[in-house]
């Protein structure tokens, strides 16, 4: 058996699975584990040192989420290769004091009322349990300062103090390495999309996941940009496909693929962060959803591995909080924010002083992340409800795609219905759910078609509810 000897800490702050975690992908990335390696089973090296079997499962299943080890049935566990010359210095690691990490279309249909009673709407959030008196309190707090400035334009690239908690936070949760200066807010994704496409230069052409985002791609060709298709694989987008193309600049969402929920493995990243250097493009790295894990912990972010400069990191309030808050921000490589103070410092701050200076205060007040981790709870519930129900109504004929994280999930349904009767007949019973098609540049033709279920704006017993019926609408 592999010999694994951890200075195992039980006084320790951290927690014990994180110490194991973090030993174990020291030791892999440092080539102390051999790849291809087998591993202990969790049982043996539970027993090896004395600790839980849970210990030890969690830490095997946050490496195998970030693809460090790979399990194989009936053959163990085993250490995935990666290319060293590819890992860098600066890989942050899991620590005990990260918070269970902060931080499309809505298709628009006319419903009757029986329509309305379970709608998955995959662009909601919950909003029971904002907290609406101590947003009210601190938005008090934020005008009772009577400072006259908060009336007018403030800095183009947004409040220091709130860039400043957006840095520290950005930090500690997904390992992003930067100052407020590099930190640039905007109101919402579609306008900053809009600024990195004057900032990156005008003939680049630009690459999008193969289905992605369709309204990054529509504001893409709005801006005149030509865009290419890059299709995915198991692994997120397929960086070989990228490397074929004269893309120069790509659009990824790596921590939950939008719309698959896919999760891209530390060594696709590598590749891709390598692609980028080897052709000085640029990686616009959406973040989307990273917010919510509910099986393992986080990935590092894209940014926290880059030390050429080549990864736009872009975040989001918007399921965090809420999205009429209009608050999203890029953190800019240094090349690009000498582009920004160059040519763009006149742009006008496009987000309300006073609603930056509220949720300065709100984070400032540990009422943001005491909110977040309210709200974490409340969708593990909903997510755990909704595979659940799937599970015990619809059995295999369907396939669950991109569950464990984010606030939606695909279904692929095996009944002989289209995209279109799926969608149809779930209408004709009181449940709307949603197209995947309109996420590709070109929809492919599926033996199975899948739809998308949203779950963040209804209670476990609408969703429960809600499946019945679509069962009984489809089987």
């Amino acid at each position: 058996m592999l010999p694994i000897t951890p200075a195992l800490d039980a006084e320790s702050k951290e927690p014990l699975f994180i110490q194991l975690y973090n030993f174990l992908k020291s030791e892999i990335q440092s080539n102390h584990i051999a790849p291809n390696s087998k591993l202990p089973s969790q049982r043996k090296l539970a027993n090896n040192l004395n600790v839980s079997r849970n210990t030890v499962d969690a830490a095997y299943q946050q490496l195998i989420s970030e693809g460090y080890i790979r399990s194989e049935a009936r053959r163990g566990i085993f250490v995935v290769e990666i290319k060293n010359d590819l890992l860098l210095s600066g890989f942050p690691k899991i620590d005990s004091n990260r918070s269970n990490i902060l931080m499309n279309q809505n298709q628009e249909e006319e419903k009757t009322p029986e329509q309305e009673i379970y709608d998955f709407k995959y662009g909601d959030i919950d909003l029971v349990h904002f907290p609406f008196k101590v947003w009210r309190q601190i938005n008090m707090k934020a005008l009772n300062v009577e400072q006259a400035s908060l009336l007018l334009y403030g800095d183009p690239q947004g409040e220091i103090e709130l860039r400043k908690h957006i840095s520290r936070y950005l930090f500690q949760s997904r390992g992003v390495e930067c100052s407020e200066e590099q930190i640039v807010i905007g109101a919402g994704t579609q306008y900053l999309i809009g600024l990195l496409c004057n900032m990156i230069g005008r003939n680049f052409v630009y690459g999008i996941e193969e289905p992605g985002y369709d309204r990054a791609r529509l504001i893409l060709k709005d801006y005149g940009k030509r865009v290419a298709p890059i299709p995915l694989d198991n692994q997120g987008l397929n960086v070989s496909e990228l490397i074929r193309s004269d893309v120069k600049a790509v659009y990824v969402t790596p921590s939950h693929q939008y719309p698959t929920g896919t999760i891209m493995p530390v060594s696709r990243r590598l590749d891709l962060i390598n692609w980028a250097r080897e052709t000085d493009g640029y990686i616009i790295e959406d973040d989307y959803d990273s917010e919510f894990r509910y099986e393992s912990k986080p990935i590092p972010s894209l940014q926290s591995l880059d030390c050429y400069g080549n990864v736009i990191y872009l975040g989001t309030f918007a399921k965090s909080l809420i999205p009429s808050l209009r608050i999203t921000y890029l953190v800019l490589p240094s090349k690009l924010l000498s582009i920004y103070k160059e040519k763009f410092w006149g742009y006008k701050q496009t987000v309300s002083r006073i609603h930056q200076h509220t949720l300065n205060l709100f984070i400032e007040s540990g009422d943001w992340l005491k909110h977040l981790n309210r709200v974490r709870n409340i969708y593990r519930k909903r997510h755990h409800e909704l595979l659940e129900a799937i599970q015990m109504n619809m059995k295999d004929r369907v396939r669950i795609i991109g569950s464990g994280s984010g606030l939606h999930l695909l279904l692929e349904v095996n009944n002989g219905m289209s995209e279109n009767q799926l969608i149809a007949s779930a209408k004709e019973m009181g449940v709307v759910i949603y197209p995947v098609s309109p996420f590709y540049e070109i929809p492919p033709s599926q033996e199975f078609p899948k739809v998308l279920l949203g779950f963040a704006g209804l209670d476990e017993n609408r969703i429960r509810e809600g499946i019945k019926i679509l069962n009984k609408a489809w089987f």
